[in-house]
């Protein structure tokens, strides 16, 4: 397909038709990276991406092997004098539990309603793969990219990107850039483009409580035997306080205090209090005293308890006493915690509080600090320009209560920073029944893409930039365009 600048705007029926079919194959895959069931699923998927990149005119593409899953690789080498781009982006999906709930089959990609559903469609298929169809515009023109450009695409961040990390430190030749992009993050709303400069970080382990070696019959030993459940419940319920708090000692000396002005910024661009309570399902709210909904979401750590087990899970009754209980817990962590300390206060916590009739374990299965990136970058100047662009409307500037680890690996490891333009909405059921993603929202970011692509080829020469998983501190001023 022939495209000039002047098309930008408006692409062909053909092309779009042809874009649309491409991702609902994509959207199909059942790549589930955290089941085993699914493996083939998802290897089907890295192996028709690498594919379908070779197809759009991309080079040197890979497909590399894990323990686990497979990183798919490629690139666009157009002139070492210019910059280079890293577009990240992940290709598994999350489980569709509650499997019942879907009013649509999860890998249908049905469209409805100007919506394409779909387990991953909006996290994140759909969002990193509106790069490739802009990457495909302007490969189908007859003059160079106007940048260098490569991607990676992961299969394993549903599950903390276990193998991601050592991937970056042995191919950090490879990967070298100036600055990357990732698209997993949401818009203020679907007529109003938002980019994100801060990430919560996140700890995420598995508490369990071991009683007696087997199941007992609780007439018998019920009221002489300590049950691990009760033991469990016990040692949640102490994780926070009555006002909502979490109670582990220390855990927010180190949280850095907003400025009044980060705050009132925060108030005055972001979701009411209303509406959170509205996406949320909730009448009311709950949490850390002294600080809006919007502010405990974004500014503020958090505890949640994910999932129980313990015990007899059928129908009916049984009559036992567990021989042990286990709990997942998900920290969600501010700007100054790190999560490995936050990890060894939760151990000298509940060593102090779990009772001598049982024994209680933890194990750790994520670490990813939180990640400030300053708005006054050329780059992240560039991407308010793109979406400026591309949507018709200025960016807010907003943070994300999410963890992305990569960006932080991509920090570590390349020293770039990370551009965080994301295209979900609020409520398109990311991780729940009937995910979507907002098609006006697919071609409005393709155009928002281009118009990206195209600015940062501009930038001849990075400039020093500012980005920090734990010191930064982020400009608070709207981006503009």
């Amino acid at each position: 397909m022939k495209t000039t600048a002047a098309s930008f705007e408006e692409f062909s029926p053909a092309w779009s038709q042809k874009a649309l079919a491409e991702l609902r194959e994509l959207v199909g895959f059942a790549s589930i990276s955290t089941a085993p069931a699914h493996t083939g699923a998802v290897r089907g998927c890295a192996t028709w991406l690498a594919r379908h990149l070779r197809g759009i005119g991309l080079d040197a593409v890979q497909v590399f092997e894990t323990p686990r899953h497979p990183i798919v690789y490629a690139e666009k080498r157009v002139d070492p004098a210019r910059p280079t781009l890293l577009i990240y982006g992940h290709y598994d999906v999350q489980p569709i539990e509650p499997a019942a709930a879907w009013t649509v089959p999860p890998f249908g990609a049905r469209i409805r309603d100007d919506k394409l559903y779909g387990r991953g469609a909006s996290d994140d298929k759909g969002q990193f793969f509106v790069h490739l169809k802009a990457l495909e515009l302007l490969l189908s023109q007859n003059g160079p990219l106007p940048l260098n450009v490569k991607i990676l695409l992961e299969g394993e961040e549903e599950i903390g990107s276990p193998n991601l990390g050592e991937f970056i430190r042995r191919y950090r030749r490879l990967l070298r850039a100036d600055w990357a992009v990732l698209s997993d993050t949401n818009l203020l709303s679907a007529q109003q483009p938002a980019l994100t400069y801060g990430l919560r970080g996140s700890l995420a382990a598995e508490l369990t409580v071991i009683g007696p070696r087997a199941e007992l019959h609780s007439g018998v030993f019920g009221g002489a035997v300590l049950n691990p459940l009760q033991a469990l419940s016990t040692l949640l319920a102490a994780l926070h306080d009555a006002t909502g708090r979490v109670a582990i000692p220390g855990f927010y000396d180190p949280v850095r205090a907003a400025s009044a002005e980060e705050r009132a910024y925060l108030r005055r661009y972001g979701p009411s209090e209303a509406q959170l309570l509205r996406e949320a399902q909730v009448a009311q709210g709950w949490g850390e005293p002294g600080y809006t909904l919007y502010e405990r979401t974004v500014l503020r750590p958090s505890l949640s308890i994910t999932g129980l087990r313990g015990g007899y899970q059928g129908a009916g009754v049984q009559s036992i006493v567990p021989a042990r209980a286990s709990a997942k817990l998900s920290f969600r962590l501010a700007e100054g915690q790190d999560p490995h300390q936050v990890e060894e206060q939760l151990r000298r916590y509940l060593r102090r509080l779990t009772p001598p009739q049982v024994q209680a374990t933890l194990r750790a299965q994520l670490h990813a600090p939180p990640y400030t990136v300053a708005p006054t970058l050329p780059v992240m100047q560039a991407a308010a320009q793109a979406y400026a662009r591309g949507f018709g409307r200025a960016p807010v500037l907003q943070r994300s209560g999410g963890t992305i680890p990569v960006v932080s690996l991509f920090e570590q490891h390349l020293g770039i920073p990370t551009v965080l333009m994301g295209l979900g909405l609020p409520d398109d059921h990311k991780h729940g029944p009937d995910e979507f993603l907002f098609l006006p929202n697919f071609w409005r970011g393709i155009r928002t893409s281009l118009f990206f692509l195209r600015r940062l080829g501009q930038l001849t020469s990075p400039t020093p930039w500012l980005c920090s998983s734990s010191t930064a501190t982020a400009t608070r001023a709207r981006a503009t365009a």
